[in-house]
Protein backbone atom coordinates (compact mmCIF):
# COMPACT_ATOMS: atom_id res chain seq x y z
CA UNK A 1 0.00 0.00 0.00
CA UNK A 2 1.55 2.79 -1.42
CA UNK A 3 0.59 5.60 1.43
CA UNK A 4 3.37 8.60 2.17
CA UNK A 5 2.84 11.45 4.70
CA UNK A 6 2.04 13.37 1.20
CA UNK A 7 -0.93 11.11 0.83
CA UNK A 8 -1.28 7.88 -1.02
CA UNK A 9 0.62 7.48 -4.47
CA UNK A 10 -0.88 6.24 -7.37
CA UNK A 11 1.43 3.57 -8.61
CA UNK A 12 1.99 3.51 -12.37
CA UNK A 13 0.10 0.36 -12.85
CA UNK A 14 -2.90 1.89 -11.54
CA UNK A 15 -2.24 4.86 -13.80
CA UNK A 16 -2.34 2.97 -16.83
CA UNK A 17 -5.49 0.89 -16.03
CA UNK A 18 -7.44 4.11 -15.59
CA UNK A 19 -6.26 4.97 -19.17
CA UNK A 20 -8.81 2.28 -20.28
CA UNK A 21 -11.81 3.69 -18.22
CA UNK A 22 -14.44 3.82 -20.86
CA UNK A 23 -16.10 7.24 -20.05
CA UNK A 24 -12.22 8.67 -19.19
CA UNK A 25 -10.76 7.82 -22.23
CA UNK A 26 -8.76 9.56 -25.06
CA UNK A 27 -7.83 8.45 -28.56
CA UNK A 28 -4.52 7.30 -29.77
CA UNK A 29 -4.40 9.19 -32.88
CA UNK A 30 -0.97 11.39 -32.71
CA UNK A 31 1.94 9.91 -34.69
CA UNK A 32 5.31 10.34 -33.48
CA UNK A 33 5.61 13.20 -36.34
CA UNK A 34 2.61 14.75 -34.94
CA UNK A 35 3.73 14.87 -31.14
CA UNK A 36 6.56 16.73 -32.74
CA UNK A 37 5.38 19.30 -34.47
CA UNK A 38 2.84 19.52 -31.87
CA UNK A 39 6.22 20.94 -29.16
CA UNK A 40 7.16 22.95 -32.37
CA UNK A 41 3.90 24.87 -32.68
CA UNK A 42 3.12 25.40 -28.78
CA UNK A 43 7.01 26.57 -28.32
CA UNK A 44 7.32 28.92 -31.61
CA UNK A 45 4.47 31.68 -30.64
CA UNK A 46 4.34 34.80 -29.21
CA UNK A 47 7.70 34.22 -27.35
CA UNK A 48 9.97 35.29 -30.21
CA UNK A 49 7.38 37.42 -31.73
CA UNK A 50 7.32 39.88 -28.80
CA UNK A 51 9.29 38.81 -26.12
CA UNK A 52 12.81 39.47 -27.57
CA UNK A 53 12.24 42.90 -27.50
CA UNK A 54 11.90 42.66 -23.91
CA UNK A 55 14.64 40.64 -23.46
CA UNK A 56 17.00 42.82 -25.73
CA UNK A 57 15.84 45.98 -23.87
CA UNK A 58 16.90 44.19 -20.39
CA UNK A 59 20.32 42.33 -21.88
CA UNK A 60 20.86 44.22 -25.34
CA UNK A 61 22.74 41.82 -28.05
CA UNK A 62 23.28 39.82 -25.54
CA UNK A 63 20.13 38.36 -25.48
CA UNK A 64 21.15 35.63 -27.97
CA UNK A 65 23.22 33.82 -24.99
CA UNK A 66 19.85 34.53 -22.68
CA UNK A 67 18.17 32.31 -25.28
CA UNK A 68 20.82 29.59 -24.97
CA UNK A 69 20.49 29.75 -20.83
CA UNK A 70 16.94 29.78 -20.85
CA UNK A 71 17.14 26.70 -23.24
CA UNK A 72 19.37 24.85 -21.43
CA UNK A 73 17.25 24.74 -18.48
CA UNK A 74 14.66 23.65 -20.74
CA UNK A 75 16.78 20.68 -22.27
CA UNK A 76 17.83 19.13 -18.58
CA UNK A 77 14.51 19.33 -17.70
CA UNK A 78 12.93 17.86 -20.84
CA UNK A 79 15.40 14.82 -20.39
CA UNK A 80 13.40 14.26 -16.94
CA UNK A 81 10.34 14.85 -18.86
CA UNK A 82 10.93 12.02 -21.54
CA UNK A 83 11.75 9.34 -19.27
CA UNK A 84 8.44 9.92 -17.59
CA UNK A 85 6.42 10.22 -20.77
CA UNK A 86 7.56 7.46 -21.81
CA UNK A 87 7.58 5.28 -18.95
CA UNK A 88 4.39 6.48 -18.18
CA UNK A 89 2.44 7.28 -21.31
CA UNK A 90 -0.80 9.02 -19.58
CA UNK A 91 -3.02 12.15 -19.80
CA UNK A 92 -1.52 15.03 -17.32
CA UNK A 93 2.32 15.63 -17.67
CA UNK A 94 3.51 16.72 -14.30
CA UNK A 95 0.61 16.08 -12.46
CA UNK A 96 0.72 12.11 -12.81
CA UNK A 97 4.46 11.88 -12.73
CA UNK A 98 3.76 13.15 -8.99
CA UNK A 99 1.30 11.42 -8.14
CA UNK A 100 3.30 8.16 -8.44
CA UNK A 101 6.66 9.30 -7.49
CA UNK A 102 5.80 11.83 -4.41
CA UNK A 103 2.34 11.76 -3.38
CA UNK A 104 -1.21 13.13 -3.82
CA UNK A 105 -0.77 16.18 -2.30
CA UNK A 106 2.17 16.92 -4.24
CA UNK A 107 0.38 15.79 -7.01
CA UNK A 108 -2.42 17.84 -6.54
CA UNK A 109 -0.12 20.94 -6.10
CA UNK A 110 1.59 20.62 -9.00
CA UNK A 111 -1.76 19.87 -11.19
CA UNK A 112 -3.13 23.28 -9.84
CA UNK A 113 0.46 24.74 -10.74
CA UNK A 114 0.08 23.47 -14.39
CA UNK A 115 -3.64 25.45 -14.41
CA UNK A 116 -2.23 27.97 -13.68
CA UNK A 117 0.91 27.60 -16.20
CA UNK A 118 -1.48 26.47 -19.30
CA UNK A 119 -4.82 28.49 -18.32
CA UNK A 120 -2.57 32.09 -18.01
CA UNK A 121 0.04 31.18 -20.61
CA UNK A 122 -3.25 30.66 -23.03
CA UNK A 123 -4.10 34.26 -22.32
CA UNK A 124 -1.13 35.97 -22.37
CA UNK A 125 -0.24 34.80 -25.94
CA UNK A 126 -3.72 35.55 -26.87
CA UNK A 127 -3.49 38.77 -25.64
CA UNK A 128 -0.62 39.45 -27.79
CA UNK A 129 -2.67 38.66 -31.19
CA UNK A 130 -4.50 42.09 -30.91
CA UNK A 131 -1.21 44.36 -31.05
CA UNK A 132 0.07 42.00 -34.13
CA UNK A 133 -3.23 42.12 -35.92
CA UNK A 134 -3.11 46.40 -35.12
CA UNK A 135 0.15 46.19 -36.44
CA UNK A 136 -0.43 44.32 -39.47
CA UNK A 137 -4.18 46.28 -40.69
CA UNK A 138 -1.74 49.52 -40.13
CA UNK A 139 0.91 48.60 -42.61
CA UNK A 140 -1.06 46.72 -45.42
CA UNK A 141 -4.79 48.71 -45.02
CA UNK A 142 -4.00 52.44 -43.26
CA UNK A 143 -6.89 50.77 -40.34
CA UNK A 144 -6.14 51.58 -36.70
CA UNK A 145 -8.15 49.33 -34.20
CA UNK A 146 -9.83 51.28 -31.93
CA UNK A 147 -7.71 50.87 -28.72
CA UNK A 148 -10.78 50.23 -26.37
CA UNK A 149 -11.10 46.68 -28.32
CA UNK A 150 -8.02 45.74 -29.01
CA UNK A 151 -5.84 46.00 -25.45
CA UNK A 152 -6.81 45.29 -21.92
CA UNK A 153 -7.77 47.53 -19.11
CA UNK A 154 -4.22 48.15 -17.80
CA UNK A 155 -2.72 48.39 -21.05
CA UNK A 156 -5.23 51.68 -22.30
CA UNK A 157 -8.32 49.39 -23.40
CA UNK A 158 -11.29 48.23 -22.30
CA UNK A 159 -11.86 44.98 -23.55
CA UNK A 160 -9.34 42.80 -25.66
CA UNK A 161 -11.84 41.63 -28.24
CA UNK A 162 -9.63 40.06 -30.37
CA UNK A 163 -7.72 37.69 -28.11
CA UNK A 164 -11.35 36.80 -26.80
CA UNK A 165 -12.25 35.70 -30.30
CA UNK A 166 -9.30 33.93 -30.87
CA UNK A 167 -9.65 31.68 -27.98
CA UNK A 168 -13.30 31.35 -28.57
CA UNK A 169 -12.24 30.02 -32.23
CA UNK A 170 -8.81 27.33 -30.51
CA UNK A 171 -11.49 26.32 -28.33
CA UNK A 172 -14.11 25.17 -30.72
CA UNK A 173 -11.76 23.29 -32.87
CA UNK A 174 -10.25 21.46 -29.84
CA UNK A 175 -13.81 20.74 -28.64
CA UNK A 176 -13.53 18.85 -31.98
CA UNK A 177 -11.17 16.24 -32.09
CA UNK A 178 -7.22 16.10 -31.45
CA UNK A 179 -7.04 14.54 -35.20
CA UNK A 180 -8.48 17.64 -36.43
CA UNK A 181 -6.21 19.65 -33.98
CA UNK A 182 -2.98 17.76 -34.88
CA UNK A 183 -4.05 18.88 -38.80
CA UNK A 184 -4.55 22.36 -37.73
CA UNK A 185 -1.24 22.73 -36.02
CA UNK A 186 0.81 20.93 -39.00
CA UNK A 187 0.00 23.63 -41.23
CA UNK A 188 -0.20 26.58 -38.97
CA UNK A 189 3.45 25.57 -37.64
CA UNK A 190 4.93 25.11 -41.19
CA UNK A 191 4.06 28.61 -41.65
CA UNK A 192 5.28 29.86 -39.00
CA UNK A 193 8.81 28.48 -39.16
CA UNK A 194 8.42 29.50 -43.27
CA UNK A 195 8.24 33.03 -42.01
CA UNK A 196 11.13 33.07 -39.49
CA UNK A 197 13.20 31.62 -41.50
CA UNK A 198 12.42 34.80 -44.04
CA UNK A 199 13.22 37.00 -40.83
CA UNK A 200 17.11 35.06 -41.06
CA UNK A 201 17.43 35.08 -44.47
CA UNK A 202 16.06 38.81 -45.31
CA UNK A 203 17.63 40.19 -42.07
CA UNK A 204 21.25 39.33 -42.73
CA UNK A 205 21.73 41.67 -45.54
CA UNK A 206 20.71 44.61 -43.25
CA UNK A 207 23.10 43.53 -40.41
CA UNK A 208 24.85 46.53 -39.05
CA UNK A 209 27.47 45.03 -36.73
CA UNK A 210 28.08 48.26 -34.84
CA UNK A 211 24.87 46.94 -33.19
CA UNK A 212 25.92 44.40 -31.48
CA UNK A 213 28.75 46.50 -29.70
CA UNK A 214 28.48 46.58 -26.44
CA UNK A 215 27.44 43.02 -26.99
CA UNK A 216 26.60 42.51 -23.00
CA UNK A 217 25.48 46.24 -21.80
CA UNK A 218 24.75 45.33 -18.40
CA UNK A 219 27.22 42.43 -18.04
CA UNK A 220 25.87 38.53 -16.87
CA UNK A 221 23.39 39.74 -14.60
CA UNK A 222 21.68 41.71 -17.83
CA UNK A 223 21.96 38.13 -19.49
CA UNK A 224 20.28 36.45 -16.81
CA UNK A 225 17.81 38.64 -16.20
CA UNK A 226 16.66 38.46 -19.46
CA UNK A 227 16.58 34.90 -19.43
CA UNK A 228 14.81 34.76 -16.51
CA UNK A 229 11.72 36.59 -18.59
CA UNK A 230 12.35 34.97 -22.01
CA UNK A 231 11.91 31.57 -20.59
CA UNK A 232 8.23 32.59 -21.40
CA UNK A 233 9.41 31.72 -25.07
CA UNK A 234 10.01 28.05 -24.17
CA UNK A 235 7.36 27.09 -22.35
CA UNK A 236 4.88 24.40 -23.83
CA UNK A 237 7.31 21.25 -24.40
CA UNK A 238 5.68 20.10 -21.50
CA UNK A 239 2.59 19.63 -23.12
CA UNK A 240 3.52 17.15 -25.14
CA UNK A 241 3.85 15.07 -22.03
CA UNK A 242 0.30 15.73 -21.68
CA UNK A 243 -0.50 13.94 -25.01
CA UNK A 244 1.23 10.66 -24.20
CA UNK A 245 -2.33 9.14 -23.59
CA UNK A 246 -2.97 10.22 -27.37
CA UNK A 247 0.35 8.93 -29.24
CA UNK A 248 0.21 5.41 -31.01
CA UNK A 249 4.11 4.96 -30.03
CA UNK A 250 4.46 6.94 -26.36
CA UNK A 251 7.45 5.05 -25.77
CA UNK A 252 9.16 6.57 -28.98
CA UNK A 253 7.32 9.81 -29.65
CA UNK A 254 7.36 11.42 -26.30
CA UNK A 255 11.18 11.60 -26.68
CA UNK A 256 11.14 12.52 -30.15
CA UNK A 257 8.72 15.02 -29.09
CA UNK A 258 10.04 16.66 -26.31
CA UNK A 259 13.59 16.98 -27.42
CA UNK A 260 13.20 16.80 -30.70
CA UNK A 261 10.91 20.28 -30.74
CA UNK A 262 13.56 22.08 -27.72
CA UNK A 263 16.08 21.71 -30.57
CA UNK A 264 14.21 22.92 -34.02
CA UNK A 265 13.21 25.64 -31.49
CA UNK A 266 16.76 26.81 -29.74
CA UNK A 267 18.29 27.27 -32.81
CA UNK A 268 15.60 28.90 -34.56
CA UNK A 269 15.15 31.50 -31.77
CA UNK A 270 19.32 32.11 -31.47
CA UNK A 271 19.29 33.37 -35.30
CA UNK A 272 16.27 35.53 -35.18
CA UNK A 273 17.83 37.21 -32.03
CA UNK A 274 21.27 37.79 -33.30
CA UNK A 275 19.39 38.88 -36.62
CA UNK A 276 17.26 41.34 -35.27
CA UNK A 277 19.62 42.58 -32.61
CA UNK A 278 21.87 43.34 -35.65
CA UNK A 279 19.33 44.90 -37.79
CA UNK A 280 18.72 47.80 -35.31
CA UNK A 281 19.83 48.91 -31.87
CA UNK A 282 18.73 47.01 -29.00
CA UNK A 283 16.69 50.04 -27.53
CA UNK A 284 14.62 50.18 -30.99
CA UNK A 285 12.80 46.70 -30.09
CA UNK A 286 10.55 47.84 -27.29
CA UNK A 287 7.22 48.06 -29.04
CA UNK A 288 4.73 45.36 -29.15
CA UNK A 289 6.28 43.81 -32.44
CA UNK A 290 9.71 44.15 -32.15
CA UNK A 291 10.60 41.89 -35.05
CA UNK A 292 8.48 43.38 -37.42
CA UNK A 293 9.25 46.98 -36.10
CA UNK A 294 12.94 46.15 -37.24
CA UNK A 295 11.93 45.22 -40.95
CA UNK A 296 9.73 48.05 -41.14
CA UNK A 297 12.09 50.70 -39.68
CA UNK A 298 14.29 50.10 -42.48
CA UNK A 299 11.99 50.39 -45.26
CA UNK A 300 11.13 46.49 -45.60
CA UNK A 301 7.25 47.68 -45.64
CA UNK A 302 6.73 43.87 -48.04
CA UNK A 303 8.59 41.91 -44.79
CA UNK A 304 7.40 43.78 -42.28
CA UNK A 305 3.31 42.91 -42.74
CA UNK A 306 5.04 39.12 -43.65
CA UNK A 307 6.09 38.87 -40.34
CA UNK A 308 2.83 40.70 -38.81
CA UNK A 309 0.90 37.45 -40.39
CA UNK A 310 3.31 35.08 -39.50
CA UNK A 311 3.10 36.05 -35.86
CA UNK A 312 -1.00 36.00 -35.65
CA UNK A 313 -0.40 32.26 -36.90
CA UNK A 314 1.86 31.59 -34.64
CA UNK A 315 0.06 32.97 -31.78
CA UNK A 316 -2.92 31.35 -33.00
CA UNK A 317 -1.56 27.68 -32.80
CA UNK A 318 0.35 28.38 -29.48
CA UNK A 319 -2.96 29.39 -27.54
CA UNK A 320 -4.82 26.16 -29.20
CA UNK A 321 -1.89 24.03 -28.23
CA UNK A 322 -1.23 25.23 -24.24
CA UNK A 323 -5.65 25.09 -24.01
CA UNK A 324 -5.38 21.66 -24.68
CA UNK A 325 -2.53 21.06 -21.84
CA UNK A 326 -4.70 22.55 -19.47
CA UNK A 327 -7.74 20.27 -20.93
CA UNK A 328 -5.54 17.29 -20.11
CA UNK A 329 -4.26 18.01 -16.58
CA UNK A 330 -7.53 18.61 -15.37
CA UNK A 331 -8.86 15.85 -17.39
CA UNK A 332 -6.34 13.53 -15.88
CA UNK A 333 -7.27 15.35 -12.29
CA UNK A 334 -11.18 14.74 -13.05
CA UNK A 335 -10.49 11.43 -13.68
CA UNK A 336 -8.66 10.63 -10.07
CA UNK A 337 -12.12 12.72 -8.62
CA UNK A 338 -9.23 15.41 -7.57
CA UNK A 339 -11.73 17.61 -9.34
CA UNK A 340 -15.31 16.99 -10.40
CA UNK A 341 -15.63 13.43 -11.95
CA UNK A 342 -18.32 14.34 -14.39
CA UNK A 343 -16.45 17.50 -15.91
CA UNK A 344 -13.78 15.11 -17.14
CA UNK A 345 -16.24 12.23 -19.00
CA UNK A 346 -15.01 12.49 -23.35
CA UNK A 347 -17.09 12.75 -26.08
CA UNK A 348 -19.02 10.22 -27.15
CA UNK A 349 -18.65 10.79 -30.57
CA UNK A 350 -15.31 13.07 -30.67
CA UNK A 351 -13.77 11.32 -27.75
CA UNK A 352 -12.22 14.82 -26.11
CA UNK A 353 -12.81 15.77 -22.22
CA UNK A 354 -15.42 18.66 -23.89
CA UNK A 355 -16.46 19.82 -20.68
CA UNK A 356 -13.26 20.78 -19.04
CA UNK A 357 -12.13 22.45 -22.75
CA UNK A 358 -15.43 24.39 -22.81
CA UNK A 359 -14.75 25.38 -18.95
CA UNK A 360 -10.92 26.54 -20.08
CA UNK A 361 -11.80 28.61 -22.69
CA UNK A 362 -14.27 30.33 -20.50
CA UNK A 363 -11.45 30.93 -18.09
CA UNK A 364 -8.82 32.30 -20.57
CA UNK A 365 -11.43 33.99 -22.79
CA UNK A 366 -12.00 36.51 -19.66
CA UNK A 367 -8.30 36.49 -18.73
CA UNK A 368 -7.24 37.14 -22.38
CA UNK A 369 -9.91 40.54 -22.42
CA UNK A 370 -9.28 41.98 -19.34
CA UNK A 371 -5.46 41.48 -17.77
CA UNK A 372 -2.34 42.95 -19.27
CA UNK A 373 0.56 40.75 -21.03
CA UNK A 374 3.24 41.40 -18.80
CA UNK A 375 1.51 40.47 -15.53
CA UNK A 376 0.64 37.33 -17.42
CA UNK A 377 4.04 36.26 -18.86
CA UNK A 378 5.67 36.20 -15.30
CA UNK A 379 2.86 34.55 -13.42
CA UNK A 380 3.43 31.49 -16.31
CA UNK A 381 7.34 31.75 -16.06
CA UNK A 382 7.25 30.95 -12.07
CA UNK A 383 4.41 28.25 -12.36
CA UNK A 384 6.92 26.11 -14.93
CA UNK A 385 9.49 26.62 -13.06
CA UNK A 386 8.08 25.02 -10.31
CA UNK A 387 6.50 22.09 -12.12
CA UNK A 388 10.05 21.65 -13.83
CA UNK A 389 11.49 21.50 -10.32
CA UNK A 390 9.26 18.85 -9.43
CA UNK A 391 9.34 16.34 -12.33
CA UNK A 392 12.93 16.34 -11.92
CA UNK A 393 13.01 15.76 -8.60
CA UNK A 394 10.57 12.78 -9.21
CA UNK A 395 12.84 11.45 -11.90
CA UNK A 396 15.55 11.15 -9.19
CA UNK A 397 13.02 9.18 -6.46
CA UNK A 398 11.69 6.91 -8.60
CA UNK A 399 15.17 5.50 -9.81
CA UNK A 400 15.53 5.01 -6.17
CA UNK A 401 12.28 3.76 -5.11
CA UNK A 402 11.35 1.68 -8.72
CA UNK A 403 15.07 1.01 -10.46
CA UNK A 404 14.16 -2.41 -12.18
CA UNK A 405 10.88 -0.70 -13.52
CA UNK A 406 11.58 -0.74 -17.62
CA UNK A 407 12.57 2.60 -19.12
CA UNK A 408 11.77 3.09 -22.66
CA UNK A 409 13.86 6.66 -22.80
CA UNK A 410 16.57 7.00 -19.78
CA UNK A 411 17.81 10.51 -18.56
CA UNK A 412 21.32 10.19 -18.84
CA UNK A 413 23.80 10.97 -16.23
CA UNK A 414 20.31 11.46 -14.01
CA UNK A 415 22.41 11.76 -10.61
CA UNK A 416 23.72 15.03 -12.63
CA UNK A 417 21.00 16.45 -14.73
CA UNK A 418 18.00 16.49 -12.27
CA UNK A 419 20.44 18.13 -9.81
CA UNK A 420 21.26 20.70 -12.45
CA UNK A 421 17.79 21.40 -13.89
CA UNK A 422 16.49 22.21 -10.59
CA UNK A 423 18.93 24.03 -9.34
CA UNK A 424 18.56 26.30 -13.06
CA UNK A 425 15.00 26.81 -12.02
CA UNK A 426 15.64 27.68 -8.78
CA UNK A 427 18.17 30.08 -10.40
CA UNK A 428 15.76 31.65 -13.27
CA UNK A 429 12.77 31.94 -10.69
CA UNK A 430 15.27 34.32 -7.97
CA UNK A 431 15.53 36.72 -10.49
CA UNK A 432 11.54 37.52 -11.17
CA UNK A 433 9.61 39.80 -9.32
CA UNK A 434 8.43 39.60 -5.53
CA UNK A 435 5.06 40.49 -6.80
CA UNK A 436 4.60 37.31 -9.24
CA UNK A 437 5.95 35.33 -6.40
CA UNK A 438 3.39 36.97 -4.08
CA UNK A 439 0.73 35.86 -6.56
CA UNK A 440 1.73 32.49 -7.13
CA UNK A 441 2.08 31.87 -3.32
CA UNK A 442 -1.50 33.58 -3.43
CA UNK A 443 -2.86 30.83 -6.01
CA UNK A 444 -0.81 27.84 -4.20
CA UNK A 445 -2.97 28.72 -0.97
CA UNK A 446 -6.21 28.82 -2.51
CA UNK A 447 -5.42 25.64 -3.84
CA UNK A 448 -4.61 24.37 -0.51
CA UNK A 449 -8.29 25.01 0.54
CA UNK A 450 -9.68 23.25 -2.04
CA UNK A 451 -7.60 20.46 -1.69
CA UNK A 452 -8.59 19.56 1.74
CA UNK A 453 -12.19 20.72 1.92
CA UNK A 454 -12.73 18.86 -1.65
CA UNK A 455 -9.97 16.37 -3.49
CA UNK A 456 -8.79 14.95 -0.19
CA UNK A 457 -12.12 13.18 0.13
CA UNK A 458 -13.13 12.43 -2.98
CA UNK A 459 -10.04 10.88 -4.15
CA UNK A 460 -10.74 8.23 -5.84
CA UNK A 461 -6.95 6.22 -5.05
CA UNK A 462 -7.79 7.76 -1.11
CA UNK A 463 -11.03 5.66 -1.63
CA UNK A 464 -9.35 2.43 -2.62
CA UNK A 465 -6.71 2.47 -0.07
CA UNK A 466 -9.57 3.03 2.53
CA UNK A 467 -11.65 0.13 1.03
CA UNK A 468 -9.26 -2.09 -1.14
CA UNK A 469 -12.42 -4.71 -1.62
CA UNK A 470 -13.97 -2.30 -3.73
CA UNK A 471 -13.54 -1.88 -7.16
CA UNK A 472 -14.80 1.23 -9.02
CA UNK A 473 -14.06 2.11 -12.78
Amino acid sequence: MAVTVLGPRKTVEETLQATEVETHRLRRDLSSLDVLVLGIGVIVGAGIFVLVGEGAGIAGPGVTVSFVLAAAVCALAGLCYAEFAAMVPAAGSAYTYAYATIGQLVAFIIGWDLALEFTIGASAVSVGFAGYLNSLLDQVFGVTLPEAIAAPPGDGGTFNLFAVLVVLAVGALLIRGIRITARANLWLVALTIVVLLVVVGTGLTEVDSGNWSPYFPEGWGGVREAAAIIFFAYIGFDIVATTAEEANEPRKAMPIGIIGSLAVVTVLYMAVAAVVTGMVPAADLAGDAPVADAFDGLGRDWVAAFIYAGALVAILNTVMILMLGQSRVAFAMSRDRLLPERVGRTHRAWGTPWLITLITMGVVAILAGLVPLSDLAELVNIGTLFAFFLVALGVLIMRFTDPERPRPFRTPFVLVTAPLAMAGCIYLATDLPWKTWERFLVWMAIGLVVYFAYSVRRSRVSEARRNPSRTDG
